[in-house]
């Protein structure tokens, strides 16, 4: 009788399974979480997306402290990541709603309000990852010091 090697492939796949879950059930809750944003604070018609603004802000300053504390202090388990950065965190902040935005203000006669937001958002999220990382490396290397 032939003995067949293990498929390796069909067990990655089924260890998939899990990190699947993960994101979707995080990218739910931070969809809700967007979404429930838009609803408290709605924008105007073509006024500045602030809501967009600040949810993309927000969950980018939380996505600087998350990389630091899951890759340079603790591990954690191996679905943390999957299910915050990428689920919530991907689910909150809205990078295609922000490119609708853009759009919509461009196509409305705002194209100063749309190239605003254009570069506003971007600075923002980029400086609210690289300062929250920062940030957290510093507080981090001050308690263990």
């Amino acid at each position: 009788m032939e003995r067949r090697p293990p498929d390796h492939r069909h067990a990655r796949r089924r260890a998939q399974w899990p990190v699947l879950a993960a994101v979707a059930a995080g990218g739910a809750l931070g969809a809700c979480a967007r979404y429930a944003a838009a609803l408290l604070w709605p924008t105007a018609s073509g006024a500045f997306p602030w809501t967009t603004f600040w949810v993309n802000v927000a969950g980018c300053a939380v996505i600087g402290v998350l990389m630091v504390v899951t890759t340079e202090v603790r591990t954690g388990h191996r679905l943390v990541r999957p299910f915050f950065g990428t689920g919530v965190l991907g689910g909150f902040t809205t990078f295609s709603a922000y490119t609708v935005d853009i759009e919509r203000l461009t196509g409305t006669g705002r194209p100063t309000t749309g190239l605003l937001d254009l570069v506003v958002t971007a600075l923002g999220a980029l400086a609210a990852v690289w300062t929250t990382a920062h940030l957290t490396r510093r507080v981090i290397g001050w308690r263990t010091s």
